[in-house]
Formats: structure tokens, C-alpha cells, sequence
């Protein structure tokens, strides 16, 4: 078989286009190497991923563990904590705003049945000295820290403080 001239240079052409070809496909494996590389990031966010979310449900069974724990060892509910829980479903006022009213005595407060500022600003002097046994203050305490005044302020929405006692406007 013998070839022509036109036969071995259509020939060399081809292994030309086809070596071209190679080297446009192959990158030199660049591309093989982009693609191992994606492939090995993807799966490390996985995992990190799935690290995070093992970790978040370890908290979450071990504060629900916490809050079970808490619930037996929980005493029954006492007496008068159906009239604060309702006082709070219902509206009430934050009580302690009052100057010189903890979180404890109003709570306390709830459970006698003071939940607003109106109702603490048209206690009697009886009621006053009742609720002082109550809450185990010193007789004339609420009269002395104003109690009232600052109820009646509040109930305004004046801001109770040194600055509006000082110059009379609260």
C-alpha cells in the first residue's frame, strides 16, 4: 500500500487535530484536580456539618434531660400560683418598678391579688399595714418608700426615679 502525498498530509493533519484536541481536554489533568479538590471540600463540609447538628441534639437531649430532672424534683404547685399564672395571662403590671419591690414580694403581691398600679396606688392604710405583715416589711415601709406614688406615676407611664422625686414631677 503506498500513500500519496495528499493521503500523508490529510494523515498529519488528523494526529495534529486529535494531539490538540488531547491537550484541550486533558488540562494536564487541571480539571481532574479541580474536581477531586471540590469533591474533598463537599465532603468535609458534610461532616462538618453533620458534627454541628450531632452536637446541637446532644445540648438539646441534655437540657431536656436538665428539664426533666427539674420537673421531678419540683415541688407541687402551691397555693395562690393559679392567681399570679392567671394575673400574668390576663395583664398585669410590672409591680416591680416600684422602688423598693422585689421580684419575690411581687409575686407575693400576685398572689393577694394586686397585679396593677391602679390597685396598688388606692391601697387604704389598712390594706397598707396588711399587705407590709404579708410581705414581712417593717410597719410603714410602703408609705415611706411611696409605694402609692410611684403606682399613680407609673400608671401615668411617668418614669419613676431620684430625678422625678427630686424635682417633683413624678
Amino acid at each position: 500500500m503506498s500513500f500519496t502525498m495528499n493521503d500523508l498530509a490529510l494523515l498529519l493533519i488528523a494526529l495534529i487535530v486529535g494531539w490538540l484536541l488531547g491537550l484541550m481536554m486533558s488540562g494536564r489533568g487541571k480539571y481532574k484536580r479541580l474536581w477531586r479538590d471540590e469533591q474533598i471540600a463537599h465532603r468535609t463540609v458534610l461532616k462538618e456539618r453533620d458534627g454541628a447538628i450531632r452536637e446541637r441534639d446532644a445540648r438539646i437531649e441534655a437540657a431536656n434531660a436538665r428539664i426533666a430532672e427539674l420537673e421531678r424534683h419540683s415541688g407541687p404547685i402551691g397555693p395562690g400560683t393559679a392567681t399570679a399564672v392567671g394575673g400574668a395571662v390576663h395583664g398585669r403590671d410590672d409591680l416591680s418598678r416600684i422602688t423598693g419591690l422585689t421580684q419575690a414580694q411581687e409575686v407575693a403581691l400576685n398572689e393577694a391579688g394586686y397585679h396593677r398600679y391602679g390597685q396598688i396606688a388606692g391601697l387604704s392604710a389598712e390594706q397598707e399595714a396588711m399587705l407590709e405583715a404579708r410581705l414581712g416589711l417593717k410597719p410603714g415601709t410602703i408609705a415611706h418608700e411611696d409605694w402609692r406614688g410611684q403606682a399613680r406615676s407609673l400608671e401615668r407611664g411617668d418614669k419613676p426615679g431620684l430625678l422625678g422625686r427630686l424635682t417633683g414631677s413624678a
